[in-house]
């Protein structure tokens, strides 16, 4: 384990020292969790995501929740429907379609994914399980 010194604003460290008082953990805990939390592993990430995906710590709420909130175009969500079905029967040129939309499908995940776990660092709240539930 490594040490580091930091310079802390009052606010922040009011804030964190009361979220350590609320779940009855060391200030020094919860500081790590929340940092852990804000630079996830990108090991399994494709590299071409990785840059964007740290770069949202960064973002504005606003921007977060329009990433959170985002989906694929109704055109390229029926195509990649559309080629699933037929999976076993397509062209040379439709498997590449499929594995472009597949791909585009999963970067747009990991971006929903990580602009919902900021948000939920920065309320407080569990913001994904409210948006599975509704």
């Amino acid at each position: 384990m490594t040490t580091i010194t930091l310079d802390l604003s009052e606010s922040l460290v009011r804030h964190a020292s009361q979220a350590a008082r609320l779940m009855h953990r060391p200030l020094e805990q919860v500081l790590v969790a929340l940092l852990e939390a804000a630079l996830p592993p990108l090991d399994d990430c494709p590299p071409k995501l990785q840059t964007q995906l740290i770069e949202m710590t960064w973002l504005g709420d606003g921007t977060l929740m329009d990433i959170a909130t985002s989906s694929m175009s109704e055109p390229d969500r029926l195509r990649l429907a559309d080629l699933g079905l037929r999976a076993d029967a397509l062209t040379a040129e439709e498997q590449e379609d499929l594995a472009l939309l597949r791909e585009r499908y999963g970067e747009l995940t990991l971006r929903k994914a990580r602009a919902f776990a900021l948000l939920s660092i920065r309320s407080g709240e569990r913001l994904l399980a409210h948006a599975a539930a509704a």
